[in-house]
C-alpha cells in the first residue's frame, strides 16, 4: 500500500514541477523579451560606456538575441524547478498534518479558506484600481492582491478553528462529538510496534481476554512501514509480517488507526515517549512486550498490559516432587546435567542426563526457580543414580543457573 502511495506521489511531484519548469521557461522568456531587451535595445551608445554599449550590439545581433533567449528560458526552467521542488515538499507536509488533523479542525479550515477567499474578492477591485497605470492592472497590483489574498485566508483559518468548539451547526453532526467536545474510547488498547510483529496478541484479542477498542496510532503505524521498507532482509520481514497482522485483525476485530492522534507531525520523541504521552491524553492502556517501556509507562501512571507477562502466568504450576516426561536435547552448565524444554519452552535442567542426549526420560522435579526471563525447573531421573553427583550438588547447579560459580568443597 505505502508503495502504490509512494508512486502515485512522485507522479503528481513530477507533474506539478513539470508544469511550473514550463511556466518557468515561458516566464524567462517573457522576461527578457518584454523587459531586457527593450531596455537594453534603449541603450545609447552615445554615452561613453563602453561596455554598455558593446553589450547592447551583441544582444541586438541575430546569434546574441537567440542565445540570450536561450540562456533566460534556461534560467526560468532552473529557478522554477528549485522553487516548484521546495513548495511540493512542503504541500506533502501540510497534507499529512491534515491527514490526521480532527474532522472538526478540517471543516474549520476550509471555512477560514472560503472566508478569506470572499473577503479578498470584495476588495479585489479596489486594490487593482489603486494600482492601475492608464487604466490598466499592472504587475505590482496582481502581486499586491496575491499577498492580501494569502493574509486574510490565514487570519480566516485562524479565526474559524478558534471558534470551531463553540459552532454549534457542525458539532451536532460530526463524529466523535459532544457537547463541543472530542470524544475519547473508553479505556482502549494501544499497541506499540514489537507487540504487532510478535503477532501473539492477535490470538489473544480473538479469545477475548483483551477488552474494548483496539487503537493503533498513526507514528507506531509509520514505523512499521518503516521497518518494512528496510533494506535488511530480516527486518524487512519483521515489518511485512507486522503488517500483516494489521490487516488480519483489522478485517477481524474492533480496531482503530489514527482515529484519536494528537500528535505534532513535526514532534521528534521516541515512539515509546510517544506511546505513553497518548496514553495519558487518552487515559488508555498500553498492550506491549517490551520490558523498558513497560517500567516507563508504569513510573509515569499509565497502565501496561505485558504479553510477556500473561504468557509466563499461563504457564503450568509445577511443584517439587512431580513426574514428568521430557527428551534430553543438550547438555547443560554444568557436569552430568542434560537440558529439556517442555510445550511453553520453560527450560528443564536434568541432573545425570549428560549422556542421555536424545532419550525421553521420566524425570522427577526437585525444584523451581523463578528468574526474569521466565521459569527454569531443576529435575533428576526417575529411578536414576548420578554417580557424578556429590552432596552440594543442587547448591551448585542453582548457583550456576542464576551467574554465579560453583563454591569450592573444603577438604577435612
Amino acid at each position: 500500500m505505502k508503495g502504490e502511495n509512494n508512486s502515485g506521489l512522485r507522479a503528481w511531484r513530477w507533474a506539478v514541477v513539470g508544469v511550473l519548469m514550463v511556466l518557468g521557461a515561458t516566464a524567462g522568456y517573457q522576461l527578457f523579451g518584454q523587459v531586457i531587451f527593450p531596455a537594453v535595445k534603449d541603450i545609447n551608445p552615445s554615452t561613453g560606456n563602453t561596455f554598455l554599449s558593446a553589450y547592447s550590439a551583441e544582444v541586438q545581433s541575430v546569434s546574441g538575441k537567440a542565445t540570450a533567449y536561450i540562456l533566460f528560458t534556461m534560467l526560468g526552467i532552473l529557478v522554477s524547478y528549485l522553487i516548484s521542488t521546495a513548495a511540493f515538499s512542503r504541500l506533502v507536509v501540510i497534507g499529512d498534518q491534515l491527514s490526521v488533523m480532527p474532522a472538526t479542525e478540517k471543516i474549520a479550515t476550509i471555512m477560514g479558506v472560503l472566508l478569506g477567499l470572499v473577503v479578498t474578492a470584495l476588495i479585489s477591485q479596489l486594490i487593482l484600481n489603486a494600482t492601475a497605470v492608464n487604466g490598466k492592472n499592472t504587475t505590482l497590483g496582481v502581486l499586491l492582491l496575491i499577498l492580501v489574498a494569502v493574509a486574510f485566508i490565514y487570519l480566516g483559518v485562524v479565526i474559524m478553528t478558534s471558534m470551531k468548539d463553540e459552532m454549534p451547526f457542525w458539532q451536532g453532526g460530526a463524529a466523535g462529538q459532544k457537547d463541543g467536545i472530542e470524544t475519547k474510547p473508553e479505556r482502549c488498547k494501544i499497541l506499540d510496534t514489537n507487540v504487532i510483529i510478535d503477532g501473539r496478541v492477535a490470538d489473544i484479542c480473538r479469545t477475548g481476554f483483551i477488552e474494548g477498542p483496539i487503537y493503533v496510532p498513526g507514528f507506531v503505524l509509520d514505523e512499521l512501514q518503516h521497518i518494512a521498507d528496510s533494506s535488511d532482509s530480516l527486518k524487512r520481514a519483521r515489518g511485512r509480517r507486522g503488517l500483516d497482522i494489521l490487516n488480519q485483525m483489522r478485517t477481524e476485530l474492533k480496531m482503530m488507526v489514527r482515529t484519536y492522534d494528537n500528535t505534532d507531525p513535526n514532534d521528534r520523541d521516541e515512539v515509546d515517549a510517544k506511546l505513553v504521552k497518548l496514553a495519558k491524553e487518552l487515559n488508555g492502556v498500553i498492550v506491549t512486550n517490551d520490558f523498558n517501556l513497560n517500567k516507563v509507562a508504569e513510573l509515569q501512571g499509565v497502565q501496561v498490559l505485558n504479553i510477556n507477562e500473561l504468557a509466563n502466568a499461563l504457564k503450568p504450576v509445577v511443584l517439587p516432587g512431580e513426574e514428568m516426561t521430557v527428551t534430553i536435547i543438550k547438555e547443560g552448565k554444568e557436569i552430568n546435567q542434560g537440558v529439556a524444554y517442555l510445550d511453553d519452552g520453560t527450560m528443564i535442567v536434568v541432573e545425570g542426563a549428560r549422556r542421555r542426549i536424545g532419550e525421553t526420560l521420566e524425570v522427577v522435579t526437585s525444584s523451581v526457580l523463578q528468574t526474569v526471563a521466565g521459569k527454569m525447573i531443576f529435575a533428576s531421573i526417575r529411578n536414576g543414580h548420578d554417580d557424578e553427583q556429590d552432596d552440594d550438588g543442587y547448591d551448585r547447579h542453582l548457583r550456576s543457573y542464576r551467574g554465579g560459580g560453583p563454591r569450592r568443597k573444603i577438604q577435612h
